[in-house]
């Protein structure tokens, strides 16, 4: 399965070549970004039968899909994910041969604000490819709040 995060300002996109990716500032995470607003690590990403499976690790500015805050969630096709203020459109497609495009960036690559190249390989606008229907996998139902954290 193929799967990029394509980020919405422009910047490079990222390549999801791992089953499971950890996302945020930290020197451990598969993809860092820079940004403050970027918890050290923010949340992971499970390829899991063609699905991709979010789950934000507790991160300080949130992680939002289609600008709805989630804890867990699939993610589809076109999706909007934004990780605090930094967003990234979803994109699956059918692998090729095992190659990622040229153009695109392993998932252990940093990125930071000054990386700002198009992403020409992809088409505009995107093309539905969607995943087997998430709903009965485990952990896609509704997700109870968290504990109540101490008062220190």
């Amino acid at each position: 399965m193929r799967a990029v995060l394509i980020p919405l300002d422009g910047g490079l996109p990222i390549e999801l070549t791992k089953e499971l990716v950890l996302i945020g500032r930290d020197e451990e995470c598969d993809v860092r970004l820079e940004q403050k607003s970027i918890s050290k690590l923010h949340c992971v990403i499970v390829k899991s039968d063609g699905v991709l499976l979010l789950r934000d690790l507790g991160s300080t500015n949130g992680t939002r899909v289609n600008g709805q805050r989630v804890r867990r969630a699939a993610l589809l096709p076109n999706d909007i994910l934004a990780l605090a203020n930094v967003k990234f459109r979803v994109y699956y497609g059918p692998d090729a041969a095992g190659q990622p495009p040229p153009e695109a960036i392993p998932s252990d690559r940093t990125l930071d604000e000054s990386d700002q190249t198009a992403f020409p390989a992809v088409p505009n606008p995107l093309p539905d490819v969607y995943p087997p229907d998430p709903s009965g996998m485990p952990g896609s139902g509704p997700v109870a709040p968290p504990p109540p954290r101490p008062q220190n």
